[in-house]
């Protein structure tokens, strides 16, 4: 079996628009019900000296020793690695890909490279590589303006001073927008940047070549400016049930002057807004979790509108990560719930630890018990069975270990002082193993509740009259 084009959706967040000044960027990767994922640390100059992908075949010599860094790759790498989000020794976070669409008359110009880079290789490739966002969305564009891709992605970068949003729109052609530091950006499966300052290079980067190529090939429908979404994207009925639902529920959310009820399905919401208020880490967890609660369209809702939309947070999210950058008073953040975010619980892994808990390693198919991705799913489709009765005993657990989250964290940054060198890596690595295996533990125990509880649920139950 293979890996399917993943269909996410993602939040970046500058440091001004955050309550406690640090810089976010989150995404859920999407594509199958029961694939698992693993959670790994690659240490330094564990990657050698050439790639090859699987999925398409390309050889790169790569540039150097690599970073350590963290990442989430697949189960299996039968079709490639996928390890899709993580953060370097240098303090640089990645998430790759947001997975989008060309329209037809930019592809016939520019096709998709059939063994170019794509969303199975990019932080393998990437990653490990760069000091800073802004050099990461430069290699990035480096490689695709070389070697091409066959996929339109966006890409997500952070590091301590700023977040990009970058996205190819075909074969070899790409922008990045820097996110203003008191502005936050939210992408469902669409191209997402519009006008591009082709004369602020503090705020935008880009191929080269991309002027004169839709200029020599008329693809501009609005050549007054230069709007890279209707360029290159596509706004058709798929779009309005699929992607744009997911924007406006953002900014529902977060800035409800931007995004009316009655423009859901529209396909000109802003790709990036301020807040209404500052954003904490709970927040941006809160929007990738979300599955249109509290509206008509939510799924587990029984109205006519329940499945009119795609939701944010489905069945088919592996993994869903935050990766919080910036952070003043302590080591960065790589926060990862394994399984459906809406009914998991997002694990805090601090930036500079050496390993993770053996169960983070482990998970294949069909489905073994000894896996975190695998404890967090059995935990989630228990509760699928009888919503109404356990969706309650599920909200306690994640509120306490959402508390117990935020507790560590405190007490880590507040310890952290005393720690240096490999003392810092050992300190940093048991308070995330610990947290992650109470976590864990936390589920495997809801999980014997829920056993307990569906005992009596069997239909082979009787009722016998209490004067028999």
């Amino acid at each position: 079996m293979t890996n399917t084009l993943s269909a996410c959706t993602s939040i970046l967040i500058g440091k001004k628009a955050s309550i406690d000044g640090s810089i976010m960027i989150g995404r859920n990767e999407d594509a199958k019900a029961a694939w698992p994922k693993h959670m790994v640390v690659h240490q330094r100059g564990e990657l050698g000296k050439r790639f090859i992908s699987k999925e398409t075949k390309l050889e790169l010599v790569l540039p150097g020793e690599s970073a350590r860094y963290t990442a989430t790759p697949e189960w299996t790498d039968r079709a490639g690695l996928f390890e899709e989000d993580g953060i370097n020794e240098y303090d640089v976070a990645m998430s790759a890909t947001e997975s989008a669409y060309s329209n037809q008359l930019v592809l016939g110009c520019d096709p998709h490279v059939e063994h170019g880079l794509n969303e199975e290789a990019m932080i393998t490739v990437v990653l490990p590589f760069v000091k800073t966002a802004r050099e990461g969305v430069q290699h990035l564009g480096d490689l695709i303006a070389k070697y091409g891709s066959g996929e339109t992605n966006g890409v997500l970068f952070a590091d301590n001073n700023e977040a990009w949003y970058f996205e190819n729109g075909s074969g070899h052609y790409w922008v990045a927008q820097r996110i203003p530091d008191d502005a936050y950006a939210v992408v469902a499966n669409q191209l997402a940047i519009q006008e591009v300052d082709f004369n602020d290079p503090e705020n935008f980067m880009f191929h080269p070549g991309i002027r004169e190529f839709v200029e020599e090939n008329h693809l501009n429908p609005h050549p007054a400016g230069f709007n890279f979404r209707q360029i290159f994207g596509t706004a058709d009925r798929a779009d309005a049930v699929y992607s744009e639902p997911r924007v406006w529920i953002g900014h529902q959310m977060f800035s409800s002057l931007a995004a009316q009820d009655e423009q859901a399905e529209s396909a000109d919401l802003p790709f990036i807004m301020k807040p209404d208020r500052r954003l904490s880490i709970f927040d941006a967890q809160r929007y990738l979790s979300d599955h249109f609660a509290g509206t008509p369209y939510d799924p587990l809702s029984k109205g006519p509108l329940a499945h009119r939309y795609r939701p944010i947070s489905l069945a088919k999210t592996q993994e869903s990560h935050i990766l919080q950058m910036g952070r003043q008073t302590g080591a960065n953040i790589h926060w990862l719930a394994m399984g459906v975010a809406a009914e998991s619980t997002y694990v805090p892994f601090f930036n500079g630890i050496t390993d993770v808990p053996a169960s983070y390693k482990r998970g294949k198919l069909p489905a073994q018990l000894n896996s975190a991705y695998w404890i967090f799913k059995h935990a989630s489709v228990l509760v699928d069975s009888h919503l109404h009765d356990f969706l309650p005993l599920l909200e306690e657990v994640q509120k306490e270990r959402n508390a117990a989250a935020i507790k560590l964290i405190k007490e880590t940054d507040h310890a952290l002082v005393n720690y240096q060198g490999n003392e810092r890596a050992n300190f940093l690595t048991q308070q995330s193993e610990n947290f992650a295996t109470d976590t864990m533990n936390a589920y495997k125990k809801l999980t014997l509740e829920l056993i307990t509880k569906m005992t009596d649920y069997s239909p082979l139950n009787f009722n016998t009259d209490e004067n028999l």
